[in-house]
């Protein structure tokens, strides 16, 4: 799997997984939900410009994030 297909399923598992999961928590979430937005922001411009290397670290930023 390329970089150009990992980085969407990543953002899109972090999207639909793990932020509703932190989304029922209620205000003790609200901190990491932030730090995802931010998170997914910064992959989502990474595709947009095209920018291997901050794809690269976007993408192991978003693998950080669990339920």
């Amino acid at each position: 799997m390329t970089l150009g297909d990992a980085l969407p399923k990543e953002i899109d598992r972090v999207r639909n997984e793990v932020m509703p999961a932190y989304k029922e928590i209620g205000p003790p979430g609200n901190f990491a939900l932030m730090l995802m937005e931010q998170s997914l922001d910064a992959a989502t411009k990474a595709m947009t410009e095209s920018d291997v290397i901050k794809m690269i670290h976007a993408y192991n930023d978003l693998k950080g994030y669990h339920t």
